[in-house]
This record gives C-alpha cells, sequence and structure tokens, in this order.
C-alpha cells in the first residue's frame, strides 16, 4: 500500500522543538525584511533627515517654529517616520529651498559615524524648480516651454556633478548609514480636469523635466551605493489635475504653491521612504 503524502502537520512534528523555533524565526524575519525595518531594528536606528523643501514638509503645515524659514514640519515624511518607529535618535536638518551645497555647507552637523540612516531629496532647487514653475504661470506656453528646456538641459549637464559631490559629502559624515535619496512626483496628470491654467503641453514638459531629474537622481544614488525611493507611482492619480491632489497648485502662503501636502507626505513620501529603508 503506498505511502501516503505527509501532512505540513507531521512534517513539523517529525522536526525537533529547537530547529522549528529557529525555522519559524526565519520565517518571521524574512517576512520583516520584505515589508521593511523590523520594530527592533527602527528602535536601534540613528536617523537624520536631510534635504530640502520636499523634506522639511512646506506644503504640510505644522511647522516648528524653531525652525524658521527652513519649515520643519511635524507632518513631513522624515517626523512621520519617526513617529510611527521611534528610532533612537532622530534629528532634521532639512530646509526649505535647499541647494545641492548647502548639504554639505550647512546640514551635516548631526551626521556622524554612529548614524546609521540618513534621507535625502535634493536637486530641484538647482533645477530652479521655482523659476520654471513662475515662468510657466505668468508667461505664454512657448516662454514656458523654452524654460522648462533650459532646466533640462541643465539637469543632463551640471547636475550629476553636483549630486556626486552632495552625497560624497554624505558618505564622509556618516559612513555607516543606509541613504535614502527620495525623488520627486509628477505635478500634473495630464490629459486632467483642469479647466484653467498651464497648457497640457506645458503640464507634459514639466512632467519630463521630474523623469529627468528622477533618472539623473537615481543613477547618481546608486553609483554611491545609496537606496533610490521613487514617489512618482504612489503619487499617481494625485497629482494635480487629478480628483484628488496631494500637491498644492498655487497658493497662499505663495512659497507652498507645488509642494506635498500633508497627504502628500504621508501617503506619497512616507510609505516610498519605508519601504526603502
Amino acid at each position: 500500500m503506498p505511502t501516503p503524502p505527509s501532512t505540513p502537520s507531521a512534517h513539523f512534528s517529525s522536526v525537533p522543538l529547537s530547529r522549528l523555533t529557529l525555522l519559524l524565526a526565519l520565517v518571521f524575519s524574512s517576512l520583516l525584511t520584505v515589508a521593511g525595518a523590523s520594530p527592533a531594528q527602527a528602535a536601534g536606528q540613528r536617523y537624520v533627515a536631510l534635504g530640502d523643501s520636499y523634506s522639511s514638509g512646506l506644503g504640510a503645515g505644522g511647522y516648528a517654529s524653531s525652525s524658521g524659514a527652513c519649515k520643519r514640519s511635524s507632518k513631513a515624511y522624515p517626523a512621520l517616520w519617526a513617529a510611527a518607529h521611534a528610532p533612537a535618535s532622530f534629528v532634521s536638518s532639512a530646509c526649505a529651498g535647499a541647494l545641492t551645497g548647502d548639504i554639505a555647507a550647512r546640514q551635516l552637523g548631526p551626521v556622524s559615524a554612529s548614524t546609521t540612516l540618513i534621507s535625502v531629496s535634493v536637486g530641484g532647487q538647482d533645477a530652479g524648480f521655482s523659476d520654471v514653475m513662475t515662468t510657466c504661470v505668468f508667461y505664454s506656453e512657448a516662454t514656458c516651454l523654452n524654460r522648462v528646456a533650459q532646466a533640462r538641459r541643465f539637469v543632463d549637464t551640471s547636475m550629476p556633478r553636483l549630486l556626486d559631490s552632495t552625497y560624497a559629502a554624505i558618505h564622509a559624515k556618516g559612513p555607516n548609514a543606509r541613504v535614502v535619496v527620495l525623488g520627486y512626483p509628477h505635478l500634473y496628470q495630464v490629459p486632467g480636469d483642469c479647466l484653467l491654467g498651464l497648457t497640457d503641453a506645458s503640464r507634459k514638459a514639466i512632467d519630463a523635466a521630474a523623469d529627468d531629474l528622477d533618472t539623473v537622481i537615481a543613477k547618481r544614488a546608486a553609483d554611491h551605493g545609496f537606496a533610490f525611493a521613487d514617489v512618482r507611482g504612489r503619487f499617481k492619480g494625485h497629482e494635480l489635475c487629478s480628483g484628488a491632489p496631494w500637491l498644492h497648485s498655487v497658493t497662499l502662503p505663495v512659497d507652498e504653491s507645488y509642494h506635498p501636502t500633508a497627504d502628500g507626505q504621508s501617503g506619497g513620501y512616507l510609505p516610498a521612504f519605508t519601504a526603502a529603508v
């Protein structure tokens, strides 16, 4: 009479308890690895957030008065991650308006060899993001497209060098840290339901410039051994001209225009960062 196939319970009953415990622990550990850092790992993290307005949380509200013009928000993804994971330490040096050169010059103070986790978003200001949007809002489509083309040339020719210098400085100060570099979302859903404002051609050009910037950032991050967190997929369906945007259009205060809302930080940037940690 053939031997019936073993059932899972019969298989596990033949495994010594110590080995079974180890097996279950390994399975549990692998699941946590897929989902992100385990609670124990997160609790041991010494986390420093660096970067520009997309990391400081400009546009999300809830700014710390002590942060002044840097406008660091309790609703920004670094603060949200720290609140959820209770790392051993957390400091944000991110500052609205920061350029690549500002990271090394002004933000690396809290970073040291004991830092285990660093996040950074930077490059949009160097590429002239603010001026591009001002030009596109107040001038003709042709002027907008010319300004976007200028920004894209800068991204292709100058941005790699600027990012290399910045990433090298981060690694030098925090040689033992896992560094997660976050990109930028598309600003517009095209076509969308915006009846006024920029033309679809201008919106497409601005999104294409974001793609260029993200491509360069991802390549330079990889070359430095850093992780890249792509937020474009997280924001899909939540761009401007969608039914539920996670970005401000022209708003007051004006510096919050074209920045993530609190929902954009919690629904877009936070999960992208968490998955990369």
